[in-house]
């Protein structure tokens, strides 16, 4: 067999699941899939994975300089940018919770940087530190109250453990061991830097700032 033959026939193992993976919505990271990360890195199995997508009217997207893959659309006719209105929609509703979350697990861990991909959170000691410091259970019991977590309970365990639960069914942390309360931030967050980032040149919502300071606020 010819080394093109056999570079072909590698390229094409294990990229059926890929592709569906990324048709799926999901992020691939190093965290979140980190063989079929390093299988992105090939330069073949990209050109193989986008000539497939390109065919359906898909495109292997980047964010985070390269570090997070996920799949968008080639081309926009009127159907693909209903779709895509919708998606940017429904980001946008989620923004205030989620960089309200962001800020308090940064000021609660006393972070010199905002969460980003690979970082872990270790559950047991940011509740503790939420709950001995009353202006962090406030937020809490703000942030938990949007419609994005739905929590309706007044307990800081019961509101931080349904938090942590609907950012894993977003995408945003995974849970390596189930019997460990550990976190990890996925590449997903990275991608909502980038997505921030555009609002705030494109729109001036500055809301990381605007959540930020109302955290501040709370603690002064």
């Amino acid at each position: 067999m010819s080394d093109a033959n056999m570079t072909t026939e590698s390229v094409m193992v294990g990229t059926g699941a890929l592709i569906e993976s990324l048709l799926k919505g999901d992020f691939i990271c190093k965290t979140t899939n980190e063989d079929a990360w390093r299988a992105l890195q090939s330069n073949a199995t990209k050109d193989h994975i986008e000539q497939y997508l390109n065919q359906i009217n898909r495109t292997l997207a980047t964010a985070a300089e390269g570090e997070v893959y996920f799949c968008g659309y080639q081309e926009l006719g009127d159907a693909e940018r209903k779709v895509v209105s919708a998606q940017f929609r429904d980001v946008c509703q989620s923004l205030t919770p989620l960089v309200e979350w962001l800020v308090l697990v940064q000021e609660a861990n006393g972070a010199d940087a905002p969460l980003s991909q690979g970082v872990p959170i270790r559950l047991t000691e940011l509740q503790t530190r939420i709950e001995d410091t009353p202006a962090f259970r406030e937020q809490l019991a703000k942030l938990s109250q949007y419609r994005l977590f739905g929590s309706t309970s007044t307990q800081v365990d019961n509101q931080i453990k349904l938090v942590f639960k609907r950012l894993l069914e977003l995408g945003y942390l995974i849970k390596p061991n189930q019997d460990k309360q550990i976190y990890i931030a996925t590449g997903k967050l990275d991608y909502l830097y980038e997505v921030i980032r555009f609002i705030d040149e494109t729109e001036a919502l500055n809301l990381e700032a605007q959540a930020e300071s109302s955290v501040q606020q709370d603690l002064i």
